[in-house]
C-alpha cells in the first residue's frame, strides 16, 4: 500500500473535506429549511415547526406526483432490467460482427444530453407514432426513462459475466440440468448481486429524471420531480419543496446503500 507523508496526507484530507462540505451543505440548508418558521428559505433559520411537514402529507398533488413517479420508476426498471440483462449475456456470450457498435449504442444514451433524448422521443410520439394511429401517452414516460435505465443494469451484469466462470455452466449442463435449470440455480444466483444493485440505481435514476419527463410526458400527468420544477417558481411553496426535497434525499440514501452492499458482496464473491 502507497505510504504518504504526514503533510501529503492532510493535504488529501482537507482536499476530501472540502468536496463533502461542497456537496452536503446545501443538501443540510435544504433540511433545515424545511423545518423553517418563515414560508421562504432563509438562514439563519427564524424558527422550528413541522407545519409545513403536515401540508405535504395532505397535499394530493403530492401524493398523485409521488404515484406517478414510483409507478414510472418501477415500469423502467422492470423492462431495464430484462432487457440489460439479456444484452448483457448477448454481448458477453458471444462473437459476433458488429458487437462492439452494438455495445456502444447500449451505452450511448446515458451519455447523450437530456435534452436530445426528450427532443427526439418527443418528436416521435407526437409527430410520427400518430401519423400511424399509435397514442403512446404515459407508456411513453416507461419507454423513454428504460433507455437510459439499461445502461445500469447492463454495465453491472456484463461486469460480473466477466468474471464469472464458465466452467460450471457447462459442468451443470454435463450433470443433466436443463437450460433453465443451469441458469435459475448456476448462472443467476451468480450475477443476482450485480443484477438488484443495476435495478436499484436504474430506479432511482429514472425516479429522479426531469429533462426527458418534461418532453414525454402527458398533459396532465405530472412526477415529483416536475411537481418540484414547477412549486419552486412559487415562493410561497418553498418551504414545502423543501419537505418533499428532504423525503427524497432521505430516501434516496436506501437504494445507494443498498447498491453499494450488494456490489461489495459481489465483489467479495
Amino acid at each position: 500500500m502507497l505510504q504518504l507523508s504526514r503533510s501529503a496526507r492532510a493535504v488529501l484530507i482537507s482536499i476530501v473535506a472540502f468536496i463533502v462540505l461542497v456537496i452536503y451543505v446545501p443538501l443540510l440548508l435544504v433540511v433545515a429549511n424545511s423545518f423553517n418558521v418563515a414560508s421562504l428559505s432563509s438562514w439563519p433559520i427564524k424558527g422550528l415547526t413541522t407545519q409545513w411537514w403536515v401540508v405535504a402529507w395532505e397535499s394530493p398533488f403530492i401524493r398523485e406526483a409521488l404515484l406517478n413517479s414510483v409507478i414510472v420508476a418501477l415500469g423502467a426498471t422492470f423492462f431495464a432490467g430484462i432487457l440489460g440483462t439479456m444484452a448483457a449475456f448477448a454481448l458477453q456470450r458471444y462473437e459476433f460482427f458488429g458487437r462492439q457498435s452494438i455495445n456502444l449504442l447500449i451505452v450511448l444514451p446515458i451519455a447523450l444530453p437530456g435534452v436530445v433524448t426528450g427532443v427526439a422521443f418527443s418528436n416521435t410520439y407526437n409527430s410520427v407514432l400518430p401519423e400511424i394511429g399509435i397514442n403512446i401517452g404515459y407508456f411513453g414516460m416507461i419507454v423513454a426513462h428504460a433507455t437510459f435505465c439499461i445502461v445500469m443494469v447492463f454495465n453491472n451484469v456484463g461486469a460480473r459475466l466477466r468474471r464469472m466462470n464458465p466452467g460450471l455452466v457447462e459442468a451443470s449442463m454435463d450433470l443433466g440440468a436443463n437450460v433453465w435449470q443451469t441458469f435459475r440455480l448456476v448462472t443467476f444466483p451468480q450475477f443476482r448481486p450485480a443484477f438488484v444493485a443495476g435495478a436499484i440505481l436504474a430506479f432511482a435514476l429514472s425516479f429522479d429524471e426531469v429533462i426527458v419527463t418534461i418532453f414525454t410526458a402527458p398533459p396532465g400527468v405530472e412526477t415529483l420531480p416536475l411537481w418540484i420544477l414547477k412549486e419552486m417558481a412559487r415562493p410561497n411553496q418553498a418551504s414545502v419543496v423543501n419537505v418533499v426535497a428532504t423525503v427524497v434525499i432521505l430516501f434516496s440514501l436506501i437504494p445507494v446503500y443498498v447498491s453499494l452492499r450488494m456490489s461489495r458482496s459481489d465483489e467479495d464473491d
